[in-house]
């Protein structure tokens, strides 16, 4: 048996703070992250993974 397992998509952002639904009509409740200082942050609901991006990286 074979398990198909979807790797969570990357977003590359301008920001520090972002926000995330799930997208499409079956997303989850609109969180608010903060990436801090590692320059991403992980959904906790879809795992979905935010990267700052290298040129608005400090």
């Amino acid at each position: 048996m074979s398990t198909n397992i979807d790797t969570p998509e990357t977003v590359e952002a301008d920001s520090t703070e972002v926000s995330c639904d799930g997208g499409g009509d079956l997303g989850h409740p609109r969180v608010y992250l903060n990436m801090g200082d590692k320059g991403e942050v992980d959904c906790p609901y879809c795992d979905r993974k935010f990267v700052l991006t290298t040129e608005h990286a400090s």
